[in-house]
């Protein structure tokens, strides 16, 4: 052979392995990129099934913002909207007798109301009750936490009248106020509900004839309008009546 021919054998040979070690790292940069991609893949649905378990309580259900103080233990809370505001520190009460804080703020102080009755019905939505706020009467009872009481806690929806009243026959009060009530007023209410949360359901109430009221069982006050001597009522009225209905549910707190 010649040393042309044999030139020419080496070129060729190095050709056919250059070719052969270009496609081996070409497969094999094809597997780095597959690997990057599936590895992004992972990464991603760990991202979305983290965030999707994450719920802010906006919705109910879910994980409520603390200064809600919501109890899903006592009741159920599915369907609403936690109300997340700081409420405003209250002042130091001045008059703590109910009756009398009641005639100061000019507020309506009804006790010992009749028992309209306590039979459970499954349609949360039924309910003919004789006061506004309703004190007693039947109720909606289901398979749920509380047996669908309306859950300890403040909101800024209005939770079905039956679950709240089911909420009164365990001891809760009921704190309400207009929608129309300005919002530093609410957040004044608020800073009394945030002081001593437990056995306390706030929230607005589109049909109160009052712009603020509080209800228990066979009992409540109501305030046609707001004073800074409200607070006194409300929390005299929380101290007379939470804990006094005729099933005892524990409350968190107390």
């Amino acid at each position: 052979m010649s040393n042309r021919e044999e030139r020419e054998r080496l070129r060729q040979q190095r050709l056919a392995q250059g070719g052969g070690g270009g496609n081996r790292g070409r497969l094999i940069v094809g597997y780095v990129v597959a690997g990057v991609l599936a590895a992004a893949v992972v990464v991603g649905l760990v991202v979305v099934f983290a965030s999707g378990g994450d719920d802010d309580g906006s919705g109910g259900g879910g994980d409520a913002p603390d200064a809600a103080h919501i109890d899903e233990t006592v009741g159920v809370f599915a369907g609403l909207e936690p109300d997340g505001r700081e409420g405003t520190a209250p002042p130091e009460i001045q008059f703590g007798d109910l009756a009398e804080s009641a005639q100061r703020a000019g507020c309506e102080l009804e006790q010992d109301l009749p028992d309209e009755g306590n039979r459970h019905f499954e349609d949360e939505n039924q309910g003919n009750y004789k006061t506004n706020p309703p004190t007693s009467g039947d109720h909606f009872s289901g398979n749920e936490a509380g047996s669908g009481a309306t859950a300890d806690g403040s909101y800024t929806s209005t939770p079905p009248e039956s679950r709240v009243v089911h909420a009164n026959e365990h001891g809760r009060v009921a704190i309400r106020y207009s929608t129309d009530l300005p919002e530093d007023q609410q957040l004044a209410l608020k800073g009394v509900f945030d002081e001593s949360p437990g056995g306390i359901v706030m929230f607005p109430d589109p049909d109160l004839p009052f712009a603020v009221a509080a209800s228990a069982w066979q009992a409540y006050v109501g305030c046609p309008k707001y004073d800074p001597l409200v607070l006194d009522v409300i929390r005299n009225f929380r101290d007379t009546y939470r804990g006094n209905g005729p099933e005892d549910v524990a409350m968190s707190g107390l």
